[in-house]
């Protein structure tokens, strides 16, 4: 028999799980096996997360037919085999699951209590009103659902020792103001409604732009009805899509959800008193409780993070080598951190910048890391080149930002191109004016972007059809019980643990999207909008198309793929010169779609902890509810109670930077619209070879899988996921990636390999704990400093932003004559 350490270099068992494991193993029959091994196969043989070591030898077994033959020659690979199945029967198949998730249930344990009701409202308004107040300040302020999840635990407990035990009996079931200690199921619960409440109405930017009078000036924006029913609309169709696709996106084992993963910890640790002792480093065992370890990480970072965000900014920007020549052009295009490429070994000692944008290399699985740093390094080379050859007059512009510039290198002024009053398209002003020009970072990331759209459909097809036909089957034989989907539900140990409840029915969420699609539908066509219905339908089948092979990139590699551009790119197409119908498109295509990821999250969450289905699908829906009309009534105060908001003399600082972009994007791509950028002769029709570039590099890259199946290396290449870092530019560059790849090494591999027991018990909560500690301690900063306009200005807090690093003034590689301009004469572009 193998022993222990064997299976923890293969499937990443622990040591205290063996001996369950090898008694489940005893009770299979050869034949058992074989049919579970053909399972496992046709779902994990394409799992980027699955070991394939592992897989080679459930290959081997099934395919060998001399071992079918003269089982009793082969009883220690037979063995083998069946601890192996046993493990993923028992528990998840991926060590990062067990070492967070149970695998066992209480279906005693509370969940939606009336305190947890009670705190998780009072948090979802209170996240949803915060979000909504300070996201048109500059520097904005935004509390995720880890501070909720960190303060929702005191105030549970102290309602667990103050509230007396009063209740009512409602059909059979008692209901009490105190029912015992509060539970993680309650916690997850408040935590997922805190998490609803956190994402401010993105239609919300719609209504900015329509009503204030310095954008396009619409009156009618400014009625609360038609606010709540465009709110309504994208917010709850993201439900009804994420509860169609659960099949798809949440009951399979394989759609892990790295993110999900740093939440549940943070809860575990909580919640989880007593802890086995684990071996560490030189043979030393270690006995802090995943809660201890929690404070002392919280507490570091509560503290250092003062340091970079405040005290010393130098650490967070460290381009020491643009100090010894600041005004050195070429140097700084290379070596910056604000303004260049960002190739520097040590570019940043913050935290936060290691882990912006869902990068954290404790969480991300470490070929997700890898693969992105590796698309950014090549990508780099193609920013770099367009810039030193001058392509599309880039070398006149800043290397790597993303703002849209006129042909005097100046920010475009997008009202030097519109009808003042009607905010509609004027050809005859923008002749006199300029075409719009992009820096070399983004039309890389334009480049990019065309191209993970169409490798996402293509990878979908050639990797994940086997994936998207089950969830298929299983949709159409939810109104048929199916002995095969019943079965092969229960080989992953949380459905089997969750059939114990109630699930949501289908149409439950087929009615939420049909309410949503009436709110979205009354909203464009009973006011003055100069928009139909269509661009609603348009938007949702957008989503549609993408949402499942977003979804399942996501849940198996932590990084999504952003539909913003591409709905920019087909709403400017297909209403031209409307601005508003191009924004209804972004917001029912790519908004909706990325509200049916975070749902699905979500899901995974409740999937994990083992909360009600039903329980959980209450809460979305009323915490939704709720923070849509707190962030719309909110928005009515700020537009109108606020003197001079979203302009340079709005108080506090509520100059509404994310507005302004957004007003700009929506001339941009929906006035003036792509085709006179992108169409035919236009001044970037030529990065269209993105969308065909896709299709080539997501099948090269399956066929050299096939080709060369005994490289190992192969099977981790995802390039979907090196194609998200290629857009990673226009402000980020690869400075933000490089950081991520020592640390997850150190972590994924290293760590994990040697100590895993270890690695299971902290490395999620390390997680969890450094990304808190940032989040309370910028907000304490935030109020302390930046509220009242505080400047701490030395050497420390200067010197990043000296020569061609200054954010105001960056360099160019051709710079201007005075008077002089660059592209097309005036007169020859229309």
């Amino acid at each position: 028999m193998t022993n222990t350490s064997t299976y923890s270099g293969r499937l990443g068992i622990s040591e205290c799980q063996y001996d369950e494991v090898k008694r489940l193993a005893d009770t299979y029959s050869f034949e058992d096996i074989r049919q579970r091994v053909a399972e496992l196969l046709e779902i994990h043989e394409n799992d980027p997360n699955f070991p394939w070591t592992t897989i080679e030898k459930l290959k081997t077994f099934l395919l060998n037919k001399e071992i079918a033959n003269n089982p009793e020659k082969y009883e220690l690979l037979i063995q083998e085999i069946k601890i192996e199945t046993a493990l993923i029967c028992y528990n998840s198949p991926y060590s990062q699951v067990r070492a967070v998730v149970d695998n066992y249930d209480d279906v005693n344990t509370p969940s939606s209590t009336i305190r947890a009701w009670a705190i998780g409202l009072a948090f979802s308004v209170l996240m949803a009103f915060i979000n909504q107040l300070f996201s048109i300040r500059q520097p904005a302020i935004h509390v995720g659902n880890s501070v909720a999840q960190l303060l929702a635990y005191p105030v549970g407990v102290a309602a667990a020792r103050v509230l007396p035990d009063w209740g009512i009996t409602v059909f059979g079931y008692r209901h009490s103001l105190n029912p015992g200690p509060f539970s993680k199921k309650e916690h997850m619960l408040i935590t997922i409604m805190s998490s609803v409440g956190s994402h401010t109405v993105y239609t919300n930017h719609i209504i900015w732009v329509q009503y204030l009078p310095q954008y396009f000036n619409q009156s009618y924006a400014g009625q609360f009805a038609y606010q709540i029913l465009i709110g309504l609309g994208t917010n709850f169709i993201g439900y009804g899509l994420a509860g169609i696709c659960r099949r798809f996106l949440v009951y399979p084992s394989y759609c892990v959800w790295p993110q999900s993963l740093v939440t549940i910890a943070l809860n575990s640790a909580f919640h989880d008193g007593s802890e086995a002792p684990v071996r560490g480093p030189w043979g030393k065992w270690i006995t802090m409780t995943r809660y201890k370890f929690f404070l002392c990480a919280f507490s570091i970072m509560f503290v250092y993070f003062w340091f970079p965000n405040a005290i010393f900014q130098a650490l967070s920007i460290f381009n020491w080598m643009s100090w010894i020549a600041p005004n050195n052009v070429q140097l700084n295009s290379i070596v910056g951190f604000n303004n260049g490429a960002g190739l520097n070994p040590i570019p940043t000692f913050d935290w936060n910048n290691i882990i912006h944008q869902g990068t954290d290399p404790l969480m991300l699985p470490f070929f997700t890391t890898l693969n992105k740093f590796f698309g950014s390094f090549i990508s780099m080379f193609f920013v770099l080149g367009l810039w030193y050859s001058n392509a599309w007059d880039t070398g006149h512009l800043p290397l790597n930002s993303n703002r849209v510039y006129d042909h005097f290198g100046h920010t475009y002024n997008v009202s030097r191109a519109i009808h003042r009053k009607s905010g509609l398209f004027d050809a005859e002003k923008y002749e006199k004016y300029s075409p719009a020009f992009l820096a070399a970072g983004n039309i890389t990331i334009y480049v990019f972007y065309f191209s993970i759209y169409t490798a996402t459909l293509t990878y979908a097809l050639l990797y994940q059809r086997r994936e998207v036909q089950r969830g298929f089957t299983e949709v159409f034989n939810c109104f048929w019980k199916s002995k095969r989907r019943t079965a092969r539900q229960h080989y992953d140990v949380h459905n089997r643990l969750m059939s114990a409840y109630k699930n949501v029915p289908e149409w439950w969420f087929a009615i939420v999207f049909l309410f949503a699609l009436v709110c979205g539908i009354a909203g464009v066509v009973g006011w003055p909008t100069y928009t139909s219905a269509g661009v609603v339908f348009f938007g949702i089948a957008l989503c549609v198309v993408f949402l499942v092979p977003i979804g399942v990139i996501k849940a198996m590699t932590g990084v999504e793929v952003n539909l913003s551009i591409l709905a920019e790119f087909i709403g400017g197409s297909m209403v031209p010169g409307n601005a508003l119908a191009m924004n209804y498109m972004k917001a029912y295509g790519y908004v909706t779609c990325n509200h049916a990821i975070n749902f699905s999250n979500d899901l995974k969450l409740a999937h994990y902890i083992k909360i009600p289905p039903r329980q959980t699908f209450m809460v979305q829906m009323v915490a939704t509810l709720v923070s849509t009309f707190v962030g719309t009534s909110l928005l009515n105060f700020q537009m109108n109670r606020i003197p001079g908001v979203c302009t340079v003399d709005a108080p506090y600082r509520f100059t509404c930077p994310h507005i302004n972009s957004f007003f700009t994007a929506s001339v941009l791509w929906g006035t003036i619209g792509p085709q006179k950028t992108f169409g035919a002769g236009g001044q970037y029709s030529m990065t269209l070879m993105g969308f065909p570039f896709g299709v080539v590099l997501a099948m090269a890259f399956w066929y050299a899988k096939r080709k060369f199946q005994t490289q190992l290396w192969l099977r981790q290449v995802h390039p979907v996921v090196i194609l998200a870092g290629a857009i990673y530019w226009a402000p980020y560059n690869i400075g933000y990636l490089w950081p991520a790849v020592p640390i997850g090494w150190f972590s994924w591999l290293y760590i994990r390999s040697r100590y895993l027991d270890l690695w299971s018990k902290y490395n999620f909560v390390l997680s969890a704990a450094l990304s808190t500690g940032i989040a309370i301690s910028g907000i304490v900063m935030f109020f302390a400093i930046q509220w009242l306009n505080i400047k701490i200005n030395w050497w420390g807090n200067t010197i990043s932003y000296r020569g061609c690093e200054a954010n105001s003034n960056p360099c160019v590689i051709y710079p201007l004559a005075k008077g002089e301009y660059f592209g097309p004469r005036v007169g020859e572009f229309h």
